[in-house]
């Protein structure tokens, strides 16, 4: 008889494959220079500042709407159809808004494609982690699958971080070297090619295996309102906001020192130590729980935000971001952690897809709402708001502190 192979010799490493990772990473590029680089040539072409901080918000609001829409679609019908209708209708959307917004069209026209451009918007990041942890669900032994997906939690948040400093980098570069249109035909271009690529990649074809017949998932769609779920949802909707707060008003604050091109270095700060922090979540010890980690680093995160209040050159401003990067890339790791854990049988991609679309709105308002205020405002009342979005995580994560405690107990000993 012959002997079936040892599952605990397997890796997700080994299961996945090394090409998977760098198609995915790189697929996901497009989708943080979108709410940059539509801010970028709206306000070039337009000179409109104010209509720069729409086009952001209705990529937001496109993502809002349909982003959950398009993962439970993937949960339904599969992530490779879903993600290759999305790669062509996104880089179309990418080509029509940058015609419109060069061309006499009404702000009306080129607000409707921004929205497209968000509604159409292939979130690989959500996608990726819903693969993988259906891949660990199905092929990994059971003794080493809490440990594992709380290493791919962390490589993904540290993956997000990296392609969230450097997709406003990648925006900068090319919209100086070459023209403010080229970041959104750049992003096009990369998501014909890697979102197409990770869509027909063979870790597509993995299927939860908690679905019936039919292909339908055994759990309610109303079981995706849950408290514990929507805590989690609000939790990283603070995170994408501080992320769209931090680096409009870190800008304000450069170019009142006539040096706006290197927000995107001092940003890098934070984002380098962030993506560290985070691969390191996962050698955390088990008897500091997810919960505790929430608070503790959401805590560490609002400490830096309240340190803005007293900056007063780049500096101190470094200072600052490094003790925020401290913070936010463990609060991401583990919100998503979370959102593992929580998500309702067979419906991995719809919650996976939600936390990404929150980070996005979240982005999108927060760049809209601080590009206004330091515009009116001042540099002074705009670096008020990253606080604020802090706030919003750590507040997130008192509640959650309270709703974990009446999980069962096997989600209890997982999430702490």
């Amino acid at each position: 008889m012959t002997q079936a192979p040892e599952p605990s010799r397997t890796s997700l490493l080994r299961e996945a494959g090394l090409p998977y990772f760098i198609v995915a990473f790189v697929a996901r590029l497009p989708f943080a220079m979108m709410v940059v680089g539509v801010l970028t040539v709206a306000v070039s072409a337009r000179e409109s500042l104010s209509l720069g901080g729409l086009t952001s918000a209705a990529v937001g609001l496109g993502t809002a709407c349909f982003g959950p829409l398009l993962g439970a679609a993937a949960d339904r019908f599969g992530q490779r159809a879903v993600l290759v209708l999305l790669a062509i209708a996104n880089s179309a959307m990418l080509l029509v808004f940058t015609f419109a917004v060069y061309s006499s069209a009404v702000d009306a026209l080129v607000l409707l494609s921004a929205f497209g451009i968000g509604a159409t918007a292939p979130q690989v990041a959500p996608m990726s982690r819903s693969r993988l942890v259906s891949i660990i669900s199905q092929r990994m032994p059971e003794t080493v699958r809490a440990r594992t997906i709380s290493g791919t939690m962390a490589y993904e948040s540290a993956a997000d971080e990296t392609v969230f400093v450097f997709g406003p980098f990648f925006v900068g570069i090319l919209a100086s070297g070459i023209a403010p249109w080229a970041p959104l035909v750049g992003a096009a271009v990369l998501t014909v090619l890697f979102v197409g690529a990770f869509a027909l990649h063979p870790s597509g074809r993995y299927v939860s295996h908690e679905r019936d017949a039919d292909g339908r998932a055994p759990s309610k769609a109303i079981e995706l309102f849950r408290p514990q779920l929507a805590v989690v949802i609000v939790g990283i909707f603070g995170v994408g906001l501080f992320f769209g707060t931090m680096l409009t008003s870190l800008t304000s604050f450069m170019d009142d020192r006539g040096a706006p091109e290197q927000a995107g270095l001092l940003y890098g700060v934070m984002g380098i130590g962030s993506a560290i922090l985070a691969l390191g979540v996962a050698w955390l010890p088990p008897r500091f729980s997810l919960r505790r980690r929430w608070l503790v680093f959401s805590a560490v995160l609002l400490l830096g935000s309240v340190l803005l209040l007293f900056v007063t050159d780049p500096g101190n401003m470094a200072w600052a971001l490094g003790l925020m990067g401290i913070g936010i890339g463990p609060t991401l790791v583990t919100q998503y952690s979370f959102g593992a854990a929580r998500s309702p049988l067979g419906r991995s991609a719809t919650v996976m897809t939600m936390l990404g679309s929150a980070i996005i709105v979240g982005q999108s308002l927060g760049a809209a709402v601080t590009g206004e205020i330091a515009e009116s405002q001042g540099t002074s009342a705009a670096l008020l708001l990253p606080m604020v979005a802090a706030a919003i995580t750590f507040v997130a994560g008192i509640v959650n502190w309270f709703l974990s405690s009446t999980r069962s107990r096997t989600v209890k000993q997982r999430t702490g």
